[in-house]
């Protein structure tokens, strides 16, 4: 279980990421339809994995377009967040949306059998 600092700074770094998503980046790769959707922090600070997701757009160059962003995200991240070592940017697609209407299928599908 995280403790509430590691959840403060993961909200903090979800917060940064999210308005450098809005205004901030300026790869012509990245969509304006990005959102974050989560932020996990390890405990040792030193990994923080940003989920993503994308609607519309080539979700790959998306992806590939803030991978390459990693270090300048990473310093503005060490700007807003204080805390000793600035965690690595880890960028993940969250496919929760998806996994959620698989569910929705089949829950529907077994209703229908009965």
């Amino acid at each position: 279980m995280a403790s509430n600092r590691i959840k403060r700074i993961s909200e903090e770094v979800k917060k940064v990421v999210g308005t450098m998503l809005i205004n901030g980046i300026k790869d012509p790769r990245i969509t304006s339809m990005i959102s974050v959707t989560d932020v996990e922090v390890t405990n040792d600070l030193r990994y923080a994995f940003v989920y993503v997701s994308t609607l519309g757009g080539d979700e790959k160059e998306s992806l590939e377009g803030l991978n390459s962003a990693r270090g300048y995200i990473r310093r503005e991240v060490g700007k807003y967040v204080k805390v000793r070592y600035v965690p690595e940017i880890m960028f993940k697609k969250d496919d929760s949306i998806e996994r959620g209407m698989q569910m929705d299928e089949l829950i529907k599908s077994v209703n229908e059998k009965k």
